[in-house]
């Protein structure tokens, strides 16, 4: 059988497998990571994300898989054996296409020459380091375990192991300037091969940071200086051949993230492991899931009903096409306004489109693509909440 009609088919199906243990849990970070004071018994997760695969495998029949990117947590912390494991089943579910793009997350701490010879020949083609920053009081800041020397030995690591190498940088950190970023930003770029995620610092709740925010204890830069860091961003990646392909990353032309292309584009994803979000594309429609969060949890119920989603629902059109919309104009291509009527039912209007444009804060592509403008991009919200309305 094959895979049911949608209309960004072609931007393709991929895999994200969360692993979500952590050595330590930084301060900034509302993901779904744990911290365990004994490792993981690895070889019983490996038999749950069997499952768990083989299950939504069985949803969605008929596909090949594009991307695969192995997040958390702290996937380095993972044994290649496992990783080689996690990889065997989703190739035996799907199958691969020609040239997948297959990312692993890794921590400067957990790299070993050793440890990143075992991903490599267990098939992962590009590694993402969580590098942070490239100074020892703001990595200790940030709650990283590792000082700006292990990290950039860690970013040379990685390119004698693997052709495609990112790594992400936090800016906006209390009391940073643009004149500091700007240094910061180009060693990073000479260190740097071909591709960056560069996230401005955001207090979420639940976090320390949170925290320490309410009690003015830290202080983020007001929004003025956080919008000069956004432009120094841009200014010097954009200067170095690096430019934005999407909001918060950059890439020489063709080292751009093709699973995260496929988010943006609003392709189809299979979600796996503890808290893993999806968007599968079902004779009922398109379906959002959600796994059970906490590992353990997760672990127990994928035992028990051969998965651990918690759950599922179908995403009407109308909110397929804010979600599509939303995703797209963060990237710098844009969107194509075809599409949009085709999973909404409606066109966008065009009077709303046209003063837009009237106001510099989005750009038409001569074919017909709209995208937001320098201007229209940090302002995205209101930008999608003006075309939606």
């Amino acid at each position: 059988m094959g895979a049911p009609e949608h209309p960004t088919r072609d931007a393709g199906f991929g895999v994200y497998l969360h692993w979500p243990f952590c050595a330590s849990k930084c301060p900034y970070c509302d993901f779904n990571s744990h911290v365990r004071h004994e490792p993981p018994d690895e070889a019983r997760f490996l038999r749950a994300f069997r499952a768990e695969i083989g299950h939504v495998a069985a949803l969605t029949p008929g596909r090949s898989v594009s991307s695969i990117f192995l997040g958390g947590g702290t996937p380095s912390l993972m044994r290649p054996a496992t990783v080689a494991g996690l990889l065997d089943a989703v190739a035996e579910a799907w199958g691969l296409e020609d040239g997948a793009e297959i990312t692993l997350e890794a921590n400067p701490t957990s790299v070993e020459a050793g440890r990143f010879r075992g991903y490599r020949a267990a098939g992962v083609n590009r590694v993402s380091l969580g590098v942070q920053a490239l100074d020892d009081v703001s990595l200790k800041s940030l709650g990283r375990l590792h000082s700006a020397r292990e990290a950039l030995s860690a970013v040379r690591t990685a390119a004698e192991h693997f052709e495609r190498t990112s790594f992400d940088l936090i800016y906006a950190r209390p009391g940073q300037t643009p004149e500091a970023w700007r240094a910061e930003l180009r060693e990073a770029i000479a260190r740097a091969a071909e591709h960056l995620s560069l996230y401005q610092l955001t207090i979420e709740p639940g976090t320390p940071f949170y925290g320490l925010a309410k009690a003015g204890r830290l202080v983020p830069p007001d929004e003025d200086t956080a919008r000069a860091l956004y432009d120094v961003t841009q200014e010097v990646c954009a200067a170095a051949g690096l430019p934005a392909y999407e909001i918060s990353n950059h890439a020489r032309p063709g080292a751009q993230s093709r699973h995260n292309l496929l988010y943006w584009r609003y392709g189809e994803y299979a979600g796996i492991g503890p808290g893993a979000h999806g968007r599968l594309v079902t004779n009922e429609g398109r379906i959002a899931t959600v796994t059970e969060k906490g590992p353990e949890a997760w672990l127990a119920r994928v035992e028990r009903d051969g998965n651990g989603i918690a759950e599922r629902e179908t995403v009407a059109p109308a909110e397929q096409a804010d979600e599509f919309l939303m995703m797209g104009l963060r990237l710098t291509e844009g969107i194509d306004p075809a599409r949009y009527a085709a999973l909404s039912g409606r066109p966008l209007e065009e009077t709303r489109i046209a003063a837009l444009i009237g106001d510099g804060l989005l750009r038409r592509s001569p074919e017909g693509r709209i995208a937001a403008t320098p201007q229209g991009a940090p302002v995205l919200n209101a930008l999608v909440a003006a075309l939606a309305a």
